[in-house]
């Protein structure tokens, strides 16, 4: 049931609500790594995430901006890629990481959050990219918004 509401309000927002130009926050590491990320600013970017895209580029991402800082919680289903996930607090600095979560196709699909109850943003990256550019907890990080 829950799936079909989900399919019912992507369809019906296809159609409807006039497509805008996604906006991108490049996220630079401390290492200098850099990554351009689709910002989660609808409620439906915020409900689906990166559910439905077939890849991302090695150098893409999502970033989700929560109107709050607090324990957020988000679910990988109906996602076709593994992804890493960087919890971030309000000062820009990584408060914890979960490497290569798997995409659920199955319900119920579990949750993923942080044990930080400071988190203010959520990086979702391709599944290897935090080991690969040495993303550790305690760095901070710089955003540019692309216009």
């Amino acid at each position: 049931m829950m799936a079909l509401l989900a399919i019912l309000l992507m369809s019906v927002s296809m159609f409807l609500v006039p497509r805008e130009e996604s906006k991108t926050i490049i996220i630079a590491f401390p290492n200098g790594v850099e990554i351009e990320a689709e910002v989660a600013d609808t409620p439906e970017k915020l409900l689906f995430g990166l559910a439905f895209h077939d890849a991302l580029p090695p150098d893409g991402g999502m970033i989700y901006i929560f109107e709050s800082t607090g324990p957020h919680r988000v679910t990988t289903k109906e996602y076709r890629f593994p992804i890493d996930l960087i919890w971030v607090d309000e000062s820009r600095h990584i408060v914890s990481i979960a490497e290569n979560v798997p995409p659920c196709k199955l319900d119920p699909c579990p949750w993923h959050g942080s044990e930080s109850s400071s988190v203010r943003y959520l990086i979702q990256a391709t599944a290897g990219f935090a080991k690969q550019a040495g993303v550790e907890v305690g760095g901070e990080l710089k955003y540019t918004l692309r216009m």
